[in-house]
């Protein structure tokens, strides 16, 4: 009986600092939010940081070296993407009347010829309903006006965050493989071999579907950019990056990338084989990341399912905010690790293989 309740021990305290550590999210998530996005980072590009130290290079050159290849990534993307969603969205202003037009004298026509309705819109009906609802954007723009100050101060909190996080995470990757070893220096030797085996089976788990997704994002990013540039998009590239980086949450990527290709097809082409094409590149990218790409690069075998995935996302990041959705996948694959020794451990305890004789 006492050398059941010192194997109960580990996880007793385990569950409480996990709790208290929710708890401090919780009431710190503001503040944490660029230190959890360096940590998070840090974790995905200390590996490379440690093969170019392990091919000559000093730690310090290693990871100036990763950080400036990411930093002008990242704004390499933005040149990119940025002007072409703005020249979309150009393009947008300047054929809405034909919109408007195509709406009103073909689409709800054909609507009502086939499901039997009589909608119909004409301008001074828009007129009369933007006139009648003045009154309401009004109030709406005095009730917003106090937090423009609140709004400024969010803005200025975040460029704050922006700065800071290139600092934090030089610091974090700097020290990195000291701060792991701190870490484990901490635990009680007694419970050293268990909680190590945990350990290694969490970062085996993390590092596999975080580096696997990333992997999976630029891939995916490259092919709906290239496929939607091929059929003739304009603005293509820019849409197949966007949906190509929001992969890591499932569907979500297709999804915008869809609607926004399609906004893009239906102002640039007249026929439907344009957007046809468009299409076909979404069904074509869907079916290779769904049974080709993701199985290959991430694979099922790391307990983190599609469902589970955007469970964590929605529900960490209602709870904590912005540093709830960084710290989602970690805490998923943490939680999913314990589950399956805490079951391991129920089916090898006396109180599930004793049995009561009749």
């Amino acid at each position: 009986m006492q050398a059941q309740r010192s194997n109960l021990l580990p996880w007793l305290l385990g569950a409480a600092g996990l709790f208290a550590v929710l708890w401090l999210l919780d009431r710190l998530s503001a503040v944490l939010a660029p230190f959890i996005t360096a940590a998070v980072l840090a974790y995905i590009l200390d590996p490379l940081v440690d093969r170019l130290q392990a091919r000559g290079l000093s730690r310090t050159a290693a990871l100036l070296l990763v950080m400036l290849a990411g930093f002008f990534t990242v704004l390499g993307l933005l040149l990119i993407v940025v002007p072409m969603l703005i020249s979309q969205a150009q393009a947008l202003t300047a054929r809405l009347p034909v919109l408007v037009d195509f709406v009103q004298h073909s689409a709800l026509p054909w609507l009502n010829r086939t499901l039997g309705t009589s909608i119909s819109i004409d301008s001074q009906s828009w007129r009369e309903a933007l006139a009648g609802n003045a009154a309401g954007v009004r109030q709406a723009l005095a009730r917003i006006a106090p937090q423009l100050g609140h709004g400024g101060a969010l803005l200025l909190q975040t460029v704050a965050n922006l700065t800071l996080l290139p600092v934090l995470l030089y610091y974090f990757l700097h020290g990195w493989d000291h701060m792991v070893v701190r870490a484990a220096t901490l635990v009680p030797r007694r419970w050293a071999g268990q909680i190590g085996d945990i350990a290694r089976e969490v970062d085996d788990m993390l590092g596999q579907f975080l580096r696997g997704q990333l992997s999976v994002m630029l891939i995916m990013a490259l092919l709906y950019g290239g496929g939607l540039a091929a059929v003739g998009l304009d603005s293509g590239l820019a849409i197949g990056i966007v949906a190509g980086l929001l992969v890591f949450i499932p569907y979500l990527g297709a999804f915008t990338g869809l609607l926004l290709a399609t906004l893009a097809a239906v102002l640039q082409f007249d026929s439907a084989n344009g957007l046809l094409l468009v299409w076909g590149v979404f069904a074509i990218g869907q079916l290779l990341e769904s049974f080709l790409i993701t199985p290959y690069l991430v694979g099922e075998r790391i307990g983190l399912s599609p469902v589970t995935v955007i469970f964590a996302l929605m529900a960490f990041g209602e709870l904590m905010g912005f540093a709830g959705v960084l710290l989602a996948l970690p805490l998923s694959a943490i939680s999913v690790i314990l589950g399956r020794h805490l079951i391991r451990h129920y089916f090898n305890s006396r109180f599930y293989q004793r049995r009561i004789d009749p």
